[in-house]
């Protein structure tokens, strides 16, 4: 009779830190910086009645990226409001977390 002995398991564990990740380059962080400008936006409304968000491009003001569309002129703002502040986190955070406690 053959007695097969278990082998002992090997895992593997990796952790990373924040300088690990891929920066967004300095073409990514001015968009963002774009978007995050509320002077960037507009609001139009389609024949539908819908109303549908837009940003200006950075590099051809006359054209428009339309983002969302809602049923009211409200809910189209707090859209731009949410996608705003969305932006304006990923700005803040661009040189990694905060520190926002230390312990000696």
């Amino acid at each position: 009779m053959l007695i097969l002995k278990p082998k002992p398991m090997t895992l593997f564990y990796q952790t990373e830190s924040w300088s690990s990740h891929p920066q967004p380059g300095k073409s990514q962080v001015k968009v963002w910086k774009h978007i995050a400008n509320k002077e960037n936006w507009r609001i139009v409304q389609l024949i539908n009645g819908f109303y549908q968000t837009e940003y200006q491009d950075i590099k051809d003001p006359e054209t428009w990226h339309d983002v969302t569309r809602r049923e009211t002129l409200e809910g189209a703002e707090t859209a731009i409001d949410q996608t705003v502040a969305h932006y304006l986190k990923k700005v803040e955070f661009i040189d990694g977390p905060k520190i926002v406690k230390t312990f000696k």
